[in-house]
């Protein structure tokens, strides 16, 4: 079967810091509650869900668009979000915007599905902010750029590769 081509990256990237990492092919999903549910070997609140939102001004003036990452467990608080970033809008963003973000020159410029996107922000360019609580985990797992594939990883591994800041966003 043949996965977007970001899957092959992430996993290229973590063969190359040879981190730990095990994979799990399994039926499309789009939402945390059906991965959770393929994934038996892992708990919802270790499920990485990878959240591309708009900033609506805010600091600095201009729309931007960012990636939160989250316990698959929880949902996002809306006003913690437009406090961290100092603005009265923040958004989701669009099917259109989303895949404009995921089009990279290393994938072909193919665009990663709705429940696909994986919590690497930074493979997009994207600055990427994730809650302590998915922290809580030794280890996690998340849909690596396509919704027929995932990877579990140790979370301090994550930490290393991402470089995420930490801010309460549940």
């Amino acid at each position: 079967m043949e996965y977007h081509r970001m899957v092959k990256q992430i996993l290229d990237l973590l063969k190359k810091n040879e981190y730990w990492h095990e994979t799990f092919e399994h039926e499309p999903v789009r939402t945390s509650e059906e991965a959770g549910a393929l994934r038996a070997e892992y708990k919802m609140e270790q499920g990485a869900k990878a959240l591309i939102m708009m900033v609506l001004g805010g600091e600095g003036g201009e729309d931007r668009p960012v990636m939160l990452v989250l316990p698959a467990n929880t949902k996002l608080k809306n006003k913690r979000v437009r406090k961290l970033f100092k603005t009265k809008s923040v958004r989701f963003a669009s099917r259109k915007e989303a895949n404009k973000i995921t089009k990279t020159r290393e994938c072909d410029f193919i665009p990663i599905e709705f429940g696909g996107v994986p919590p690497f922000g930074n493979l997009f360019g994207l600055k990427v902010y994730v809650d302590p609580a998915l922290l809580e985990n030794e280890k996690i797992v998340f849909n690596a750029g396509d919704r027929r594939f995932s990877i579990g990883m140790k979370t301090r591994d994550y930490m290393d590769l991402v470089r995420p800041e930490v801010v309460r966003i549940t």
